[in-house]
């Protein structure tokens, strides 16, 4: 019989572990954002430089998590976490703001240094990380889901990867081409290379992290009360 009316389960009544696992994402976000304010040059590896950020490490956990939450507890409550993680930042942004306009204590050298990454780089790295962060992590969350419908529980690497090709790719794109300026990536080749090479290695990384991602997300939908069906919970 097709599976084209699948109905997909999630847990959704009281989820347990899910206020440990928005947490962790949105933190990971927030320091992300921070971190990325660094442009970063590996290399050149031969005579082909790497242009990166420094939320190259960071950052491509936030689609990881972004799909454990997507898979297990649905995209309504994948889009809170999301939310929570925009509205964690901004007050970050803000409150830097706050600390920039007070004034120094005798003998504080650092204050053109916190004024120039905190202060100018930041606020622009947050307009650049919002945009590409509602297209991608809502992109990648709506596809999982949607194709969770068509595959119920089979075929999770299909799911996972399919829907991180998707949000990485408007991410990324729409990340690298407004944050590059910002923090010293300059040129048509410097940027193209920046983002290819940052849309490639965020989707691998999601590939090299399937052997961790899958005992995560079966572990959470044994251990959420809620997420298997009567019948199966009787002998899970």
């Amino acid at each position: 019989m097709p599976h084209t009316e699948q109905r997909p389960r999630f847990a959704s009544a009281s989820p347990r572990y899910f206020p440990i696992v928005m947490t962790i994402f949105a933190s990971l976000y927030v320091v992300s954002n921070i971190a990325a304010t660094k442009g970063v040059l590996f290399g050149p590896i031969g005579n082909f430089p790497i242009y990166t950020d420094g939320g190259f490490l960071l950052f491509p956990l936030t689609y990881v998590l972004g799909d454990v939450l997507s898979e297990v507890y649905g995209f309504r409550r994948a889009r809170l976490a999301i939310a929570a993680g925009f509205a964690i930042n901004i007050g970050a942004v803000l409150y830097f703001q706050l600390v920039l306009a007070l004034p120094g204590a005798p003998g504080y050298t650092g204050q053109h240094a916190f004024r120039e990454i905190l202060g100018l780089t930041a606020p622009r790295i947050l307009i650049a990380s919002l945009t590409g962060y509602a297209l991608g992590q809502l992109l990648n969350s709506v596809t999982l889901v949607l194709i969770k419908r068509v595959t119920d529980e089979r075929l999770l690497w299909v799911r996972l990867i399919g829907s991180t090709v998707v949000g990485e790719f408007a991410d990324t794109l729409a990340f690298c081409l407004i944050a590059a300026p910002v923090i010293g990536i300059h040129g048509f080749a410097a940027v193209a290379n920046y983002t290819v090479l940052g849309f490639l290695y965020k989707t691998l990384l999601e590939v090299v992290l399937l052997p961790i991602t899958y005992p995560t997300i079966g572990w959470l939908k044994r251990h959420e009360p809620d997420y298997l069906r009567p019948s199966e919970r009787a002998v899970a």
